[in-house]
This record gives C-alpha cells, structure tokens and sequence, in this order.
C-alpha cells in the first residue's frame, strides 16, 4: 500500500464524520428556517399549540406527564448528550485530547470562546434579574461551524478543521458542565441516589467485560427517569451513560487479522459456484467473520456511529423546529433595546472572536503548543468567529435560564442574530484568508 493510500485510510473516519456533521447542519437550517416561518404565519397558533401538547407515559401509580416541547428537550435531547458524551470520550481516549500536549491549544482556545461570551453578557446585565444566564452564549453549535466551514471546501487548512472540532468538544464538555451545576432544579436526594446506583451497575457490568449494546440501553433509560426525578436536568444522564459505554474490544487486532486470513483460506477451499445456503461451510465462514467483525469494534464507536444520522437528521432538526420559532414582528424590537438581546448577540459574535483569538495567541507565545500544520493566526480568527454560531446548545441553555416567555423569545431572536453574523463574518475571513 502506498503513502497515500494509507494517509487517505486514516482519515476516511473523519472524512465521513465531517460530511455528516455538514449534511446535518443544512437539515438544522431548513428546520430553523421553518420554525421562523410556521412562527411568523397565519397558522402561528398551531405552531405553539402543537408542542404545547400534554404527553403522558407511565403506568400505575408512576408516570411523566410534560407537553410534547419537553419530552424533546428532555427526553431526545438526552440521546444528542449521550452522542456528545462518546465524541467526548473518545477525543480523551484516541482523539486530539488524548495528551496534554495535544489538548492543550484546543481546550484554551475553548476556554477563551466560554469565558469571552460570558463576560460580555455579564458586563451588560449586571445588577439585572437576567444576569444568571450568562451560559446562553457560551456554547458553540457543532453542527452549524463544522458545516459551514466544510462548505468552503479546499480553501480551509485541514488542520484547521480538526482544531475546530476539538475546540467544540471541548466547548460542548463546558457546556454540560454549565447545565449540571448552574441550571438545575431542587434536588431530591433519593431520586440521586437511584441515578447513583444506576451509575455504579453500568461501571460493574462494563469491569465484567459485558459487550452488548442492550443492557447498556435499558439501564440507561433507568438513569434517564432517575436524573429526570433529581431536580439535574435530565440531558446530563445522557453523558453520565457515555462514560460507562466500554471502549475495549474484545479481540485483538493480530487475532482479528489471522481469524480474516482463517475465513478467507476456507472460502477460498469451498466451490466458488456453490449456493450460499448449500454450503455449510461457507455460511460457517461468514458466521465465524461476522462474529470477529462484531468483537473487533468498541461498543463506543458502534454507538458514536449508529447515533451520529439520528442525531443529526431527527433529532436536533426536531429540536430547532420546536424551539426557534419566534415572533419577529413582535419581539424583534424588543429585542434591539433589551440588554438581555445585546449581551447574548455581542457575546456570540465578539465574545469568542476576542476569547478564542486572544487565549490562542499567549499560549503560543509562550511556546507552549503550536499550531497545527498550514494554520495561522489569521485562520484561528475565522475559526473563532465561526465559533460564535451557537445556536443549538444556546436556545438550549436558553430554556433553562429564562423563566419569562418575553425574555425567552428575546434570547432566540438574539442567539439567531447573533450565529448569523458570525457565520457570514468567518465564512467572508476564511475565504479572503484561503490556505
């Protein structure tokens, strides 16, 4: 196998994971777009009705009663933490996080991009009841960056693609640590202590070496009805399950390889032209690789990739269709005066070009970690104002912080304003930059 060959084996992993990422931000668009229409319509009634829609499961004396907008934010946006969880995981594990040395640019360029915002919001509304949600523009939306700059194609550094990434798994890990420990409700401690006990069955079972998806799937919808009765906010149960997900397999990569060589030989030995269901030993070989196929694979990968099309294509869609729609004709001016509207707008758009482009530039000027291959400063500021699209785990944020519909519908206008400007601003430096 030549070099490049084995270059393009490599990266095909992240190639298809970026393409994905991309495809799912165009959905996210379309979805954004259609709640702002569906909002602003004659038929805007039926749009705030429709996931105003009481949801009852349970049985007996036990049961969850939300209207349908909660069961999504709570409920599906579980399974899009869980998804975060295992990129997080395994960034720690295999990924750009995996060393000190290797963390170190991307997660002080994160810390710049939470603390920039953060504090343009707090210096607005200091002394305001809408101080405390100074979390909403912290966050950047993976999907929206990752697609957008996956639009501009070959005029992006490589390298600069994957430090976008990493500073957004970085970001994302902020975030759930935001939601844990600021926005969360009173706690009961039995109900924790049932999520705790959850917690200490998935780590036992992970020692034990138990490898099916299965058991993990329904102990962490036990965690998920825990969490959600503690008071923490139920998405947190979704990265408190990825934790426990194994990330060892079964077989090594030499027994892996000699057990291929092992079918091989036999389909080789069999009649070519025989009937597949004829031949037992063929079906024997194919059962037997099958089976290497299955233990050669971390219960974390098969999950990350099984989740990552649900997620991007269902999932955040149907959260940006219940959560984006808002009245501009209304809150649009409300917004442009209210300092709730200028702290999350300012703090998206210059917050993370200021945090990220700043942070980055004294860690390098002390030497402590360098660019990567083909990047420079310039390239690091477009990436930091793409990173002020922050539009899903926002308006997520968002929903917990404002209790008020008004201050609510005012954040959303300002979160849209806000990413919408830094996208068209780090799309317009990427390309004057180019490689």
């Amino acid at each position: 196998m030549d070099d490049r060959a084995a270059i393009d084996r490599l990266l095909m992993p992240f190639q298809r994971f970026m393409r994905a990422e991309a495809a799912g931000g165009i959905v996210l668009l379309a979805a954004t777009l259609a709640a702002l229409a569906w909002s602003n319509s004659p038929w805007a009634v039926s749009y705030n009705d429709l996931w105003s829609i009481p949801v009852k499961v349970g049985f007996g004396g036990f049961k969850i009663d939300k209207p349908l907008l909660l069961w999504i934010n709570d409920g599906l946006m579980a399974i899009f933490f869980l998804l975060v969880g295992l990129e997080i995981k395994r960034e720690i594990l295999v990924g750009e996080l995996s060393s000190v040395r290797r963390a170190l640019l991307p997660a002080a360029a994160a810390i710049g991009g939470m603390a920039g915002p953060a504090l343009i919001y707090l210096a607005v509304n200091a002394g305001t009841d809408a101080a405390d949600a100074w979390g909403v523009p912290m966050a950047t939306d993976i999907a929206f960056a990752v697609g957008v700059i996956a639009l501009l194609g070959n005029r992006v550094p490589p390298g600069l693609k994957v430090f976008l990434v990493a500073l957004a798994i970085v970001d994302d890990l902020g975030a759930v640590a935001i939601v844990a420990l600021v926005y969360t409700e009173e706690i009961s401690l039995p109900a924790l202590g049932g999520a705790g006990a959850v917690l200490i069955v998935l780590a036992a079972i992970n020692a034990l070496g138990v490898r099916k998806v299965l058991p993990y799937v329904l102990l962490g919808i036990v965690l998920w009805v825990f969490v959600l009765k503690s008071g923490v906010h139920a998405t947190v149960a979704g990265v408190l399950l990825a934790a426990t997900i194994p990330s060892r397999v079964r077989i090594s990569g030499d027994r892996f390889a000699g057990e291929l060589r092992d079918t091989s030989e036999r389909l080789a030995g069999d009649d070519p032209d025989a009937n597949i269901y004829a031949s037992e030993l063929r079906q024997a070989a194919i059962h037997d690789l099958e089976h290497a196929c299955g233990a050669a694979q971390a219960p974390l990968l098969k999950i990350e990739h099984a989740l990552l099309p649900w997620v991007g294509f269902l999932i955040m869609p149907v959260f940006a269709l219940a959560n984006a729609g808002v009245d501009l004709t209304s809150g649009l001016a409300a917004a442009t005066t209210s300092p709730i509207g200028w702290g999350i707008a300012v703090g998206l758009f210059a917050g993370n070009q200021i945090g990220i482009t700043l942070i980055t530039w004294v860690v390098l000027r002390l030497g402590v970690c360098r660019l990567p291959e083909g990047v420079g400063m310039k390239h690091v500021y477009g990436a930091a104002c793409l990173a002020g699209i922050g539009f899903t785990m926002a308006l997520f944020i968002a929903g917990l912080a404002f209790d008020r519909p008004e201050q609510l519908e005012i954040a959303k206008i300002a979160i849209v304003a806000g990413s919408l400007a830094s996208g068209l601003l780090g799309v317009g430096v990427l390309r004057a930059v180019g490689k």
